[in-house]
């Protein structure tokens, strides 16, 4: 059985709804399988930001990182849900997906792996 060696986001430019004061990113979060496989974990996030024109020349990459890593979660907590019933969550359903893709990993151990985040070619130029 192979296991998982790190947690990739991969961000790209929503060019539809982008411009020189609105900023849209979409999110999207693997894990990197020692096999070399990757597995999608989840593809439904992303953000925007808006502010004056220039917000180009305003926004890093870093910045970008950043917000992507905050992104695809944990969630901030609501309700009653303290910060660690929301990780517990979010890293039990991450190992979840895995595990229906024939991956048993404990979810504590995904939360300790290195997570990069790639800036789509998109997304540097629009940044500049």
């Amino acid at each position: 059985m192979t296991g998982v060696t790190r947690l990739v986001t991969y961000t790209d430019l929503d060019a539809d709804q982008t411009n020189a004061r609105q900023l849209a990113v979409s999110a999207r979060l693997e894990a990197v399988l020692a096999d070399g496989r990757n597995v999608v974990l989840l593809d439904d996030r992303g953000w925007s930001s808006s502010g004056p024109a220039g917000l180009p020349a305003r926004t890093s990459a870093e910045h970008i990182a950043e917000t992507a890593r905050t992104v695809v979660g944990p969630d901030e907590p609501f309700g009653d849900r303290t910060r660690e019933q929301m990780a517990a969550g979010h890293w039990g359903y991450l190992a979840g997906v895995l595990g229906r893709h024939g991956v048993d990993v404990p979810a504590g151990e995904l939360e300790r792996l290195p997570h990069e985040v790639v800036l789509s070619e998109r997304l540097r130029a629009w940044i500049g």
